[in-house]
């Protein structure tokens, strides 16, 4: 049975408003259409960033309906949409072939510019405990969030430590480490440095250790490498 679940307090869009997008052949035509232009899935027509991030888990970048089809047949069971709640055309559609498809649909909202606020990690940990698996977790561009929650996935089901599961967070997968988008590869290297490295396991450091406001003003990303994910690669 397909199920929609949400890990953040958003609205979320019904399913008589994903029924109305798709209505009418010029209302998919429209939909199809702002998805390939407006959300760039035309770049990623032959290009999905598909890596395995473990036995049950797969990462890759926005997929498409059939492209959730093919997800389908192998047999992946949930969807993990890290771009969250959205009337763009990228949820209707994947919400209208998660359905139709049997696959549960996961919201779970990831920043790549920001590191996870101190009571997060427990919601994450808690989804990676209660999906359905074979799994595919995605963000737009497999590079940043997807990174980030695969090494999260590693070290919450797997059981491995952050210090070796950092490995999902690199330019294999496209991730930039000189931008903006650098400050989830230092978060990730505060805790191995302060709690891993103390004994502390991730959750009581991020809860009692961890102030992301003092951490924010304390990054300084590069300037280019800023511009060249920001404007260049038009990353979220």
């Amino acid at each position: 049975m397909h199920r929609t679940l949400s890990y953040w307090p958003e609205p979320e869009v019904s399913d008589e408003e994903v029924a109305a997008r798709l209505a009418t052949p010029w209302k998919r035509f429209k939909t199809h259409a702002a998805f390939l232009f407006a959300d760039h899935h035309i770049l990623r027509l032959g290009f999905q960033n598909k890596h395995m991030a473990g036995p049950d888990m797969w990462r890759s970048n926005q997929p498409s309906p059939r492209q959730l089809e093919i997800w389908a047949a192998r047999g992946v069971k949930s969807v993990i949409n890290l771009r969250g709640v959205s009337r763009a055309s990228f949820h209707i559609l994947e919400r209208a072939a998660c359905a139709r498809l049997g696959m549960d649909l996961v919201t779970c909202r990831v920043n790549s510019r920001d590191p996870l606020w101190p009571d997060v990690p427990r919601t994450i940990k808690a989804m990676f405990d209660e999906i359905r698996y074979p799994a595919l977790m995605h963000c737009k561009s497999g590079a940043d969030r997807a990174g980030l929650m695969a090494v999260l996935y590693r070290h919450f089901h797997l059981g491995e430590p952050v210090s070796q599961a950092l490995g999902q967070l690199s330019s294999k997968y496209l991730h930039v480490r000189a931008g903006r988008t650098g400050i989830l590869d230092a978060y990730l290297e505060k805790y191995v440095a302060e709690g891993e490295a103390e004994g502390l396991d991730f959750l009581t450091w991020s809860e009692n250790h961890f102030d992301p406001e003092a951490f924010k003003a304390d990054f300084t990303p590069s300037a280019v490498g800023s511009f060249f994910v920001d404007r260049v690669l038009g990353r979220e």
